[in-house]
């Protein structure tokens, strides 16, 4: 990247980071810090101690690579292990791509904004840029996913990771990232910027498993740019406890025909404040997004789910669709479904719902043999059932086995 580029948007993040979040959201940044280096080394993933295979496998990252293209881990703010089995894929530290890549800095900053808020703002202020460049070059189609994993291992740790994913044309991602911490961890930052870049008739699958600590704060800012015929297919589960979690990805169906399907499985428990979702701007002929959730709020915990649909172009189309159930008297979700038609030519639709668990359901289930306790688990356990029919067949029975694992953690 030039000299002259940076500086740009150095200018521009200075002039952002005094900028506050609402007051639920903010973080003081100040009591956090990236300058502590953690003390994982990995040579060969195959090594790693039970302990951290652990980690590892819980956020959906084999330490075997078996069926993986390809390895990104991130610990703290130093890459820990990059491996690409593929020729078809190339993973690289981002830093290290944008010295090899001059052409890369076309996509840096393009479809997040530096000076979206505080944390973009911090993100680039960095003086350790870490995170990961994922290319798939033109009419790619390896079947097997890549693997990355995001991981915090030393108390009051600031992580910063700007990430940058291109599917070239007629090329084909699968994607499996884990963002975590130790679990002696309790308190840590994450501020991750992820740009997603989909080519003419490409198509990105991408799994996201959250597994933090309860004073955890997290602030994921993504973005997705879509040309003509692209597919976008996101997963986003969240099922441990977090001091604070803001996500609300957007993505641009900028060409014709361009799909976008968003899926988002929270079971939020004791304090956890957590404000996700996601919005796609249709601006190509025929383009379609589907954005479904799926919350679960117990404890004391505070959901809100968001989500938006703006259909600007003739033949969109759009469906959202929130389900929420309430399982504590202290508990509180909050659906802000929204559609913003611009054109007289499209057709968005939008529902949600939130409950309790029906108790004609737990006495059914009771009259077949099972106990109470059982009956709720077996409830909740079918209402976070991911619909995995939009995936590839491997990627689809990775992500249910990784919902299982995430809804069993403790918290």
């Amino acid at each position: 990247m030039t000299k002259e580029l940076r500086e740009k948007f150095k200018k521009e993040a200075m002039k952002t980071i005094k900028k506050s979040g609402t007051p639920q959201m903010d973080v003081d940044l100040s009591k956090f810090s990236a300058e502590q280096q953690s003390e994982i080394e990995i040579s060969d993933l195959e090594q790693v101690d039970e302990e951290f295979k652990k980690i590892l496998l819980n956020v959906g990252v084999d330490p075997q690579q078996k069926e993986r293209s390809g390895t990104y881990i991130q610990t703290g703010n130093q890459v820990a292990f990059c491996k690409t089995k593929s020729d078809k894929v190339e993973v690289l530290p981002i830093a290290v791509a944008l010295e090899k890549y001059e052409w890369l800095q076309d996509y840096y900053w393009k479809a997040v904004s530096v000076d979206t808020d505080r944390y973009t703002a911090e993100t680039e202020l960095t003086e350790n840029l870490q995170g990961y460049f994922i290319h798939a070059k033109k009419g790619a189609k390896d079947i097997f996913p890549l693997q990355s994993c995001l991981f915090l291992d030393i108390e009051g740790m600031k992580q910063i990771v700007h990430n940058i994913i291109i599917a070239e044309e007629e090329s084909e991602l699968n994607l499996i990232t884990g963002c975590t911490v130790h679990p002696n961890v309790r308190k840590a930052l994450h501020l991750g910027v992820s740009e997603f870049y989909l080519k003419k008739n490409s198509k990105i699958s991408f799994t996201m498993i959250h597994y933090w600590s309860d004073k955890s704060e997290v602030r994921p800012r993504t973005a997705i740019i879509q040309e003509e015929g692209s597919v976008y297919n996101s997963n986003y589960i969240v099922m441990s406890p977090v001091r604070s979690l803001q996500s609300n990805p957007i993505a641009y169906l900028n060409g014709d025909g361009a799909k976008s399907y968003f899926q988002t499985l929270v079971y939020a428990k004791q304090d956890s404040y957590i404000d996700v979702g996601s919005r796609a701007v249709l601006n190509g002929k025929n383009s379609k997004s589907e954005m479904i959730s799926r919350i679960i709020a117990t404890g004391k915990s505070h959901v809100i789910a968001r989500a938006l649909i703006q259909g600007n172009a003739s033949g969109a189309t759009g469906h959202l669709e929130c389900q929420g159930l309430v399982l504590s008297p202290n508990a509180r979700i909050h659906a802000i479904p929204e559609i913003d038609a611009t054109n007289p030519n499209v057709t968005l639709t939008h529902e949600a719902a939130v409950g309790k668990i029906a108790e004609e359901q737990i006495m059914y289930l009771m009259s077949r043999g099972l106990n109470e306790d059982e009956a709720r688990d077996l409830i909740i356990g079918g209402f976070l059932e991911a619909d995995t029919s939009h995936l590839p067949k491997e990627l689809a029975e990775e992500t249910k086995k990784l919902i299982n694992i995430a809804s069993e953690a403790e918290g």
